[in-house]
């Protein structure tokens, strides 16, 4: 019988676990997601996670050069204005 390997499993945390995880507060990281401006979740039922690969990759989306380096990265959490048009 195969046995059951857990190592290249994904690794889902909470938002208290995600929010300790990327120095936060919860409060923080639930109005990034309430924003649209946060990593990738997941819902089961009422439950919210995050994979903790979409974590590292929110948080890598903020990598920089140097300190005038224009890419944008992770802002702060706060309602996205609405395109003008």
């Amino acid at each position: 019988m195969d046995t059951f390997k857990t190592e290249n499993l994904p690794v889902y945390l909470s938002t208290v676990e995600a929010a300790q995880l990327l120095r936060l507060s919860p409060s923080t990281l639930e109005k990034h997601r309430v924003y649209g401006t946060g990593p990738s979740f997941r819902k089961i039922g009422v439950r919210v996670i995050y994979a903790a690969a979409d974590l590292v990759a929110w948080v890598e989306t903020g990598t920089k050069a140097s300190t005038s380096d224009p890419r944008n990265g992770p802002g702060p959490a706060r309602r996205q204005s609405p395109p003008l048009q």
